[in-house]
Formats: C-alpha cells, structure tokens, sequence
C-alpha cells in the first residue's frame, strides 16, 4: 500500500504530512559528489580496529586485524606520501618505482563476519588526510569510471594513497577487462589496494559469465594481492533472536505516518522503480530517510531484479535505515534456483542484512 492509497484504505493520518516515496525519487547525483563520498558510509565511520571483536573460536580474525594494522602502518611515512605525491602528477619520470609483489591486501569470508568494518577500520588507521584515500563499493566504483570516464578517473585515483573496495564482484566481461586495467594502472601509479569479498580473486565471475574466456585479467587482478581468508558465522545473528515476523499493511502503513522522515512504497512498485534508477544512485535515492515502510513483499521475480535489490538493501545497511515489512519475510524473498545459482552469496548478504534492518524496525510499529 502506498501512501497515495491510505486515505482509501480507510486509515486515517497519523502525521501532518504524508510519508516520502521511494518511487516518487529519481536522484541525480554529479560526478564530484561521486568523488566526495569515498568515503566509509555512516554506520561504519566510526569503527576502529579496537572496536571490531573477533571470535575467540575463528583464530584468522585476530590475523586478519593484525595484518591489517602492519599494512596500515606501512603505508605511513615521508616516503609513502612523496610517493603518492608523484603518482598523482602523472605517470612521468620521476615516480618511484612500485614495489614487487602484492600492493594489496584482500579479505575473502562469508557474510556477516565483519569485513566492512576491517575494510573501513584500515581506512581510518591509514596515516593520510581524507583527500588521499577512497572507500567505496565496487558499483560505485565502476560508476565512477562512467562519470569521470577511464583517464579521468586514473588521474583522480592515482594521487590517493589507498583505494578500499568493498563488495568486490565481477558480474560481466565488461567489468572484468574495466577494472583489471583500472586497478593495474593505480598500482603503477604507487596507489595501495584493499577489498572485500564473499569470493577469491581468483575464482571472480564464476558461474556468472563464461570467466574461462578472461582468465589473464581474473588471474591479473589476484596477482595485485595477498588474500586473507576470514572465517566465522554472521555476527549480525549470532546470539540474537530470530527476525520479526512481517507485520500487516495496516501496521506499516499507521508507522510509516506516525514516523518523521519514513518512506512508504508498495514493494512491486518500488522493484519497478529501480529498474528506472541506475544501481549508482541508490545511495542518493535513501538520502534523509528515517526509515524505510514496505507493503506486500512478494519473491522476487528475476535475476535482475534481484540483483537491483541487493545494491539497495546494502544501502540501506550502510547508512542505517530500519525497514518495516508486510508481506513475505525476506528470507523467502529469493528462489531455490537464486539461492543455488553464482550469485547466491550476495543474496544470502542482502537477506543477513534486511533481517537485521527489520529487527531494527521493530520499535516503530509500538509507537504508531
């Protein structure tokens, strides 16, 4: 139910005014915002390596924090930032000669095991100014290759001294040869890598496309760095209880008024919506909301939809959006056949991550 369709519904407005609408939203977002928000979004900019808490029973956690502290702390120095300093001049003579071996450091491991907060934690630790270091997810990295176009970006990138991807996956051909050069260029240029995946460099695009046919840039990409393997059980549910069950339409609904700043939006329509919005600006299109309101969650239809929904449910996560539902309960959103198929863990990240948003939700409906 949308709010254009609660005075029908016979429920009375609890609010002045009527909630937002995702689908009445199609941002526009400038290639210098694209820029200006590299950095690491809201729910994990305060994050720290002494905050994160590995599990006493997955020793690899506490390796992968201590790694990652040493490779922050080389990345420090007079000669580091001189080094920076002349990538970002250009690729003429002058530059220091890259050191061999891997430039980067990558964290494969199941959902919900923190490698977000470690990927943003070696942010923060690493010894340069804002301006000097980029956070960003792979979508919207490739986003920024569309907006600046490829040299433009190489020239932007190439003076930071550490570029942090998150959500590292390769779902065409395309993206494979775009970012295999991209990256090999910004490690020419000095430029530090870091990534997150739920998959091995050398296994990206698997079961997606045909990645046997670019296998030099897959194996070209794994050779830029040193994989960490980071074990565990999704800590967004361990020890907690089981998801809320979906509440009523008519529940939604009243919370979505009674909530300043909540969006409300059939959840049909809205998957319709983001076929019209590109995946890059779904960032844009959360700005402000206190709370996202759905009617009638419904499985998803294809592949491509899903695949829409998992961009935007990880931006919801990032910036800390509770999502109140009605309907089907999201982890009966996808089919066996998604669940089974090469994109399965980024499904098995999007409902870990709306099960948690949905416990977040929670409180709105006892105060409608």
């Amino acid at each position: 139910m949308s709010s254009s369709s609660a005075a029908a519904s016979g429920i009375s407005p609890i609010a002045d005014a009527a909630p937002l609408s995702l689908c009445a939203r199609e941002p526009y977002v400038p290639a210098d915002r694209l820029v200006a928000e590299m950095v690491p979004p809201p729910r994990f900019d305060s994050v720290r390596f002494a905050t994160y808490i590995p599990d006493p029973n997955q020793p690899s956690q506490t390796e992968a924090v201590g790694v990652l502290e040493t490779f922050a702390a080389g990345l420090g120095g007079a000669h580091a930032a001189a080094g920076a300093k002349r990538g970002f001049l250009g690729f003429g003579k002058g530059r220091a000669k890259t050191p061999a071996g891997p430039r980067g450091v990558y964290l494969d491991g199941g959902y919900g095991v923190g490698k977000t907060h470690l990927l943003a934690s070696l942010w923060h630790a690493t010894p340069a100014e804002p301006a000097l270091k980029a956070f960003g997810t792979f979508v919207e990295l490739t986003n920024l290759v569309g907006a600046l176009g490829f040299q433009k970006t190489v020239q932007t990138l190439s003076g930071h001294r550490l570029l942090c991807i998150d959500e590292f996956e390769l779902d065409d051909p395309g993206d494979t040869v775009l970012v295999s050069t991209l990256l090999g260029k910004l490690v020419d240029a000095g430029v530090a890598l870091a990534a997150t995946s739920n998959t091995l460099p050398g296994k990206l695009g698997e079961g997606r496309f045909a990645s046997v046919d670019f296998l030099r840039e897959i194996q070209g990409l794994s050779a830029h760095f040193r994989s960490l393997r980071i074990d565990g059980d999704d800590y967004r549910h361990r020890g907690l209880p089981e998801a809320p069950a979906p509440f009523s339409d008519e529940q939604v609904t009243k919370a979505a008024y009674a909530t300043a700043g909540a969006s409300l939006d059939d959840f049909p329509h809205l998957l319709a919506h983001l076929a019209k919005v590109h995946p890059s600006r779904y960032g844009a299109l959360t700005d402000d909301l206190k709370a996202v309101c759905l009617t009638d969650v419904q499985p998803i239809p294809d592949q491509s939809t899903a695949l829409r929904l998992v961009v935007l449910a990880d931006r919801l996560y990032d910036r800390e959006v509770p999502v109140l539902a009605s309907g089907l309960p999201f982890d009966r959103l996808f089919s066996e056949e998604m669940l089974n198929g090469g994109y399965r863990k980024k499904y098995f990240r999007a409902i870990s991550r709306l099960t948690a948003l949905a416990r977040d939700a929670k409180g709105l409906v006892k105060t409608a």
